[in-house]
């Protein structure tokens, strides 16, 4: 079964749900899902909607046209359209650590997701006989201060030769510049411990245990020009104690890291979320 997803945003008034699904009933499409939210704050209108495709009544690529005229002008709407069966192209980068890219490439096999994997970047060749048995290009393109800016370049032509339709950061211990994150908005996801700001640095499992936390997380964001500032998608917890050693608080870490931005992942790729204003409306 072939359908379209359109996620909408625009003031709220009354009469949008009426008109949107109106527009899809009298063109023949079938309604399979639709959620919505209203940010009483803002007075913003949230909204996705899926619907079949088999007995519509319009072309894909009419259907934008035909929808500003009829519903999406009137409204002030902003909005996108997506089609089920496409299959987005996902580039990973990795540095050193494996578990979230072998997380990754195992969910990737089994099919979980709906997506591609034409290429993965490296500032490091150690992951490079793992790509191989996966049977997935590995460009090894090391970074320093002095090369970053020639690099990244480097690393945006690989993505536009493989029309790369977004990023996962998969542990990848580089800051990318302003004009990387300009070239894929909403679609750099990166995976991080949850204990920034209280414990920066390279050992915060070693910080965070000598202060005798009780809680560790891990955050799944959309990466914009302000570090670890962007659109958060995805969030979990796990309980600790003065019972677990720095090694237990690592390990635990880094299991929900891989469950966190496995599903910020699943998220973006089944079309579930709406960025406004620095923050994501994830629509289960």
């Amino acid at each position: 079964m072939s359908t379209a997803i359109m996620l909408i945003h625009c003031p709220d008034e009354k009469g949008i749900i009426l008109s949107v699904t109106d527009f899809i009933s009298k063109h023949q499409g079938n309604i399979v899902d639709l959620d919505q939210h209203v940010d009483n704050q803002r007075k913003i209108f949230f909204m996705r909607v899926e619907w079949t495709l088999d007995d519509f009544s319009l072309s894909r690529d009419a259907i934008a046209k035909q929808f500003d005229l009829d519903v999406a002008n009137k409204y002030q709407m902003q909005y996108k359209i997506h089609f089920r069966d496409e299959k987005l192209k996902m580039a990973l980068m990795v540095s050193k650590m494996d578990h979230c890219f072998n997380d990754i490439l195992s969910r990737y096999r089994s099919g979980e997701w709906n997506v591609e994997i034409p290429m993965i970047i490296s500032n490091h060749p150690d992951m490079e006989e793992t790509a191989k048995r996966f049977d997935i290009p590995y460009y090894y393109i090391p970074v320093t201060k002095e090369t970053k800016a020639e690099q990244e370049k480097k690393q945006l032509d690989l993505m536009s030769k493989h029309d790369i339709d977004f990023v996962v950061l998969a542990r990848y211990m580089q800051i990318l510049s302003e004009n990387f994150i300009e070239q894929y908005p909403n679609r750099v996801i990166n995976i991080h411990h949850s204990f920034l700001p209280a414990f920066p640095g390279a050992k915060p499992y070693h910080s965070a245990h000598e202060r005798g936390v009780k809680i560790i997380g891990a955050t799944s964001h959309y990466v914009t020009a302000e570090l670890d500032a962007g659109p958060i998608i995805e969030q979990n917890v796990a309980h600790v104690s003065h019972n677990d050693s720095v090694e237990d608080l690592v390990r635990k870490g880094r299991d929900i890291e891989k469950v966190v931005l496995s599903r910020a992942i699943w998220h973006h790729t089944n079309r579930c979320i709406l960025s406004y204003a620095n923050r994501t409306v994830i629509f289960e």
